[in-house]
């Protein structure tokens, strides 16, 4: 959030300020003051680990809680805050609350602000500001502009407050107050200036001037220096949002497309393809080159995000098999984070639909271990409840949703509905009974009751209640007009059906008597009419046409495979082979672990065979090795993995047995450095064989690196080379302190060449942290390597150049 900008800038002074008394805290606070948080807390969590003093601990524990923040790691800084022995330092609640912030814990972030005010902490102006950056995102807009107007006169606060102000009334639609408080704005910096136009900007849109608007911000894309990212983005926003004024969503897009393309791993891509999907709604036939371009290329996160909104497009499409692959695909990339973590949700919505249960339960889990927001974890609980109950899980989902019911959740009414029918599947009418009651008197809707009246008598109908007739049938007489009588109407009709004998023609008779039905009902009227037909017997062809339409209009439909496995078993019976083999193909695939699959995929080989098609008899054969294999335990598979694990090694053992001689031997100290180091990067090339020699590598590179008798020259190539163990390992943490630390060794007099190892471990460890996306610490290394000035001081410079230009690292 913006407020921690402004929060740490002035942390950074006051940290600047304090004298540490031990070289440990002073160097990550060295690597905080250079921009570089992720070192200071690789440092201080190994420092944190030690038998310290409860002075020196709390102090190198409040400096990590601080470095967390600034890293973006703000769950890691809460663990640290809530030790005991930090509450009652100033520093501590205003650090939890900058983390709560980052979090987007507005409620438990704002008492904290409000204390550190009260507290006169070094951060009370910071706290009173993001006090009222809380209060707008819990949307007490006019409390908040008061916190805000209480800055204005603040040297360093005073300008970021008047602008948040200003945001606040166009929030309101309050144009006069904000061009009035706007005209009194004095910049003194280019962000500021650059913040002024946006407003300007925002003004116009407002006032209902977009082809101004658009001029307005398009001067800041096109001039971003001096800009910060978030304004930037303002910017691209306030041009989609003027086209959608205009009516002209396709030339907003191009706009949108064209950064993301300059910026595939932007940190907020999930509101720009946010921003770019609602401009593709409003399109009649929106383009989806630029999507499926992005999902084939391997940049990330970019590729997750395209993969999930061409998804989007395709459901809205009608294309559902081309979204799963969409969403399949980006299932399994193995780079998520929790932006992705609602696209895994939409994803089991779908498969939920598509009744493949266990999937939609493991992609939610997925989701769920992503850390996503708590709005979007009380989605996914009551999701979970709901998939449970259709798997026919009961307890489980009754004892889910009870616990939705009673929690804060917006949804929990909803749950206690659900609850109450859970424990009526268990026979548990004591419980049901209960939860009825809490609907009705909570609601006090004749209509939610009803509903449960209903659920209860088409529950009875399901498990073989003899009370169901009379529930339903007094369902229908008291409440003719409801919404769901069709729905008591198909019920009555499937128990004469499933009655023995079978009573056709009274299940014909309430077929009949369905109007106006619910998508349910409709499709439970189809597929028991399906069923009555093929009753009646002779009319094969009259079955086939009607199976066939309730599979094009219902294929989710949990009847479907059913339906399917009739309509084979018709064609088969018609010697309709090719058909037979489809349809029977088609169940098997659709059901991988249903008890019939065997059975279906049997006699699609048989109708292969009958066929008499050219390709028919290896058709045949494939499928009955399905068949062979589906109890089989893929031994087959296991052996083949085992002769390509078999493959030559080279010649790296021979050459370990000849270093081994040398460090045996006395040779010169010299060469059994450079034997130990060849030693280590043997076993580092046979790392990807078997990844405990990453660790064998990394114990001779920290031998070498302890000679202290060896010039920096080594100890930099060890450390470097240490460094790439440690990353091997995915280590990332102690693979970029690792390569900082090369950074920070003494140099030697005349010592030009241990440069070569200086810029290795330097443009590694700005490798790592643009991996990251750490683009201020990256910086702040390559600022590091620009003022070596050696060979590579320009590249590193290009370097630094390009991530400031990309990712607007310019000062504030």
């Amino acid at each position: 959030m913006r407020i921690l900008v402004a929060a740490l800038l002035v942390a950074l002074s006051i940290s600047s300020a304090r004298a540490e008394t031990w070289p440990e805290v002073a160097k990550a606070a060295t690597a905080l003051d250079e921009g570089v948080p992720e070192v200071a807390v690789a440092s201080l969590r190994v420092l944190l680990k030690r038998d310290l003093p409860e002075n020196e601990w709390c102090a190198t524990a409040e400096k990590l809680a601080e470095a967390l923040v600034r890293a973006n790691q703000p769950e890691d800084a809460m663990k640290i805050l809530d030790d005991s022995r930090l509450h009652d330092l100033p520093a501590t609640k205003f650090w939890r609350a900058q983390a709560l912030a980052s979090l987007g814990r507005a409620t438990e972030a704002l008492p904290l602000y409000q204390q550190a005010i009260t507290d006169r902490s070094p951060f009370a102006a910071e706290a009173r500001f993001g006090e009222a950056e809380m209060l707008r995102s819990l949307n007490r807009t006019d409390e908040s502009i008061e916190r805000f107007s209480a800055l204005f006169r603040d040297p360093n606060l005073g300008v970021r407050a008047q602008v948040r102000a200003v945001e606040l009334y166009l929030d309101k639609n309050d144009t006069t107050t904000a061009v009035r408080l706007l005209n009194k704005i004095r910049p003194t910096t280019i962000l500021e200036r650059k913040e002024r136009h946006l407003l300007r900007g925002r003004l116009e849109l407002v006032s209902h001037w977009p082809e101004k608007a658009i001029i307005t911000f398009e001067s800041i894309l096109n001039q971003p220096k001096g800009a910060t990212h978030s304004l930037v983005l303002a910017a691209l926003f306030g041009i989609a949002d003027a086209h959608l004024q205009l009516k002209t969503p396709e030339k907003g897009d191009d706009v949108l497309e064209d950064f993301i393309e300059r910026h595939p791993q932007d940190p907020d891509l999930d509101r720009i393809f946010a921003k770019l999907d609602e401009l593709y709604r409003a399109e009649r036939k929106p383009s989806r080159g630029e999507l499926e371009r992005w999902a084939r290329h391997p940049e990330q996160p970019r590729r997750g995000f395209a993969q999930w909104y061409l998804a989007r497009l395709e459901l809205r499409a009608g294309h559902n098999e081309r979204a799963i692959e969409s969403f399949d695909a980006l299932r399994q990339s193995p780079e998520k984070s929790p932006a992705m973590a609602p696209a895994l949700f939409e994803f089991a919505q779908l498969q939920m639909q598509y009744r493949q249960f266990d999937r939609a339960l493991s992609i939610l889990n997925e989701a769920r271990s992503l850390q996503p927001t708590h709005d979007l974890v009380d989605q996914i609980d009551f999701l979970t409840a709901e998939i449970q109950y259709r798997a026919r899980h009961f307890d489980a989902a009754a004892r889910s949703f009870e616990q939705i019911a009673n929690s804060s959740s917006p949804v929990a009414a909803e749950a206690k509905f659900d609850a109450a029918l859970g424990w009526l599947q268990l026979g548990q009418g004591d419980r049901f009974a209960a939860d009825y009651r809490q609907v009705a008197e909570k609601t006090g809707d004749e209509k939610s009751s009803a509903e449960l009246r209903l659920d209860a008598g088409l529950l009875q109908a399901a498990n073989g209640d003899r009370q169901a007739v009379d529930s339903l049938q007094r369902f229908v007489r008291e409440f003719p007009q409801h919404e769901r009588v069709s729905e008591a109407w198909v019920a009555l009709a499937e128990l004469a059906f499933h009655s023995s004998p079978p009573r056709l023609d009274e299940a014909r008779k309430y077929l009949a008597a369905v109007s106006n039905p619910t998508p349910a009902a409709e499709e439970r009227s189809e597929d028991l009419a399906i069923w009555i037909e093929d009753a009646t017997g002779g009319k094969d062809q009259a079955v086939i046409a009607m199976a066939r339409k309730f599979l094009q209009q219902h294929a989710t439909s949990k009847s479907a495979p059913e339906v399917r496995m009739k309509l084979a078993e018709l064609y088969y019976r018609e010697q309709d082979f090719p058909n037979a083999q489809t349809e029977f193909e088609i169940l098997a695939e659709q059901n991988p672990n249903a008890p019939w699959t065997e059975k279906a995929l049997f006699f699609a080989a048989e109708s292969a065979m009958l066929s008499m098609g050219s390709h028919s008899m290896e058709q045949a054969l494939t499928l009955f090795d399905r068949v062979v294999h589906l109890n089989g335990d893929l031994k087959w598979a296991a052996r083949n993995e085992q002769a390509a694990i078999e493959r030559k090694l080279g010649k790296g053992p021979d050459a370990v047995v000849l270093y081994d001689e040398v460090l045996k031997g006395d040779a010169r100290p010299a060469e059994k450095r450079e034997a130990l180091c060849g030693k280590a990067d043997i076993f580092f090339e046979m790392g990807s064989a078997d990844a405990k020699n990453y660790q064998r590598a990394g114990e001779l590179y920290d031998q070498l690196a302890a000679d202290r008798e060896g010039t920096t020259h080594w100890r930099k190539q060890a450390l470097f080379k240490k460094g790439l163990c440690l990353e091997k390992e995915t280590d990332r943490d102690g693979a970029l302190a690792t390569f900082y630390d090369v950074l920070e060794q003494e140099p030697e007099p005349n010592g030009a060449s241990e440069l070569f190892w200086f810029y290795k471990a330097g443009f590694s460890a700005g490798r790592l942290l643009e991996d990251q996306s750490k683009w201020k610490s990256a910086a702040a290394v390559y600022q590091k390597l620009v003022a070596a000035g050696g060979a590579r001081s320009e590249e590193a410079k290009q370097r630094l150049d390009r991530v400031r230009l990309e990712h607007f690292l310019w000062e504030e």
